[in-house]
């Protein structure tokens, strides 16, 4: 009776779990989806100090430390929107080791804590997609809604994205982030710490997984939320459909290919 009533708590936890990351996400979302309306209706180039919110780039070339910090949040949040849905299924599956692991009462915490430590290396690529983000502002390479406006620039990064769908480091990093119970059984580290560390190295093989998908947005857009939702699916789809390599690797030829259109057009 005891055992019974113990496993009906689990489920409730991870119920919990689950809606409680969709909750997150959707927040994430509608932040991002309220903000991109409010910057699309002022004037371009419109400082932060008017907007708060995202950081619409200003007009003259130049950057401030409360510009870098609403860019930050604007790529920590939109990380956030983008990669904790892909991540569900591994941090679900998480919560249900941890009740078998018999480590009883902590079911829900250490969830989020693996979440968290998750979260932090996304948070670190938001401060390295910062700080391009800012170089190239300097160097007049983005329109101010965050879109390139130079043919190269898009190339190069269709380029990159293309071959490194193809490249062993991508496909290693993928397998971790489509086989987590694989992760789980050989680099589990038990209690508290150990969730926030298994979180930590399962989000590194998901940075090393899509970060090159994630530059695409410089090349969209970072504000069109349209190319974010795009970018987002493509990423769930790989990582879940059974022919997911498959797909990836036929993406990566057609960026490739359209990537080299785009320079060779411009020379």
């Amino acid at each position: 009776m005891a055992e019974a009533s113990t496993a009906g708590i689990f489920r409730r936890e991870k119920l919990l779990a689950l809606l409680s990351l969709l909750a997150v996400a959707a927040l994430a979302w509608a932040y991002l989806w309220f903000d991109a309306a409010r910057m699309s209706s002022m004037p371009m180039g419109a400082s932060v100090a008017a907007g708060g919110g995202m950081a619409m780039a200003p007009a003259v070339q130049v950057w401030t430390i409360g510009w870098l910090l609403l860019t930050f949040l604007m790529w920590s949040i939109m990380m956030v929107a983008m990669m904790l849905p892909s991540a569900a299924s591994a941090v679900l599956l998480y919560g249900s080791m941890v009740s078998k692991n018999r480590e009883r009462g902590v079911v829900l915490p250490s969830v989020w804590l693996f979440v968290a430590g998750y979260l932090a290396v996304w948070n670190g690529f938001s401060l390295a997609a910062t700080l391009l983000q800012a170089g190239l502002h300097d160097a007049a390479l983005l329109t101010p809604m965050m879109a390139s406006k130079s043919a190269s620039l898009t190339g190069g990064l269709l380029i990159v994205a293309g071959v490194y769908q193809w490249l062993p480091v991508k496909e290693a990093c993928l397998e971790k982030c489509r086989a987590p119970l694989q992760f789980f059984l050989f680099r589990w580290r038990p209690g508290m710490s150990g969730a926030f560390r298994m979180g930590v190295e399962h989000g590194a093989f998901c940075v090393g997984c899509c970060w090159a998908l994630m530059l695409l947005l410089f090349a969209a857009g970072v504000m069109n939320l349209l190319w974010v939702a795009v970018i987002a699916g493509f990423v769930l789809l790989e990582k879940l459909l059974p022919g997911g390599r498959f797909f990836g690797r036929l993406a990566g030829v057609l960026m490739t290919v359209y990537g080299v259109g785009m320079m060779t057009a411009n020379l």
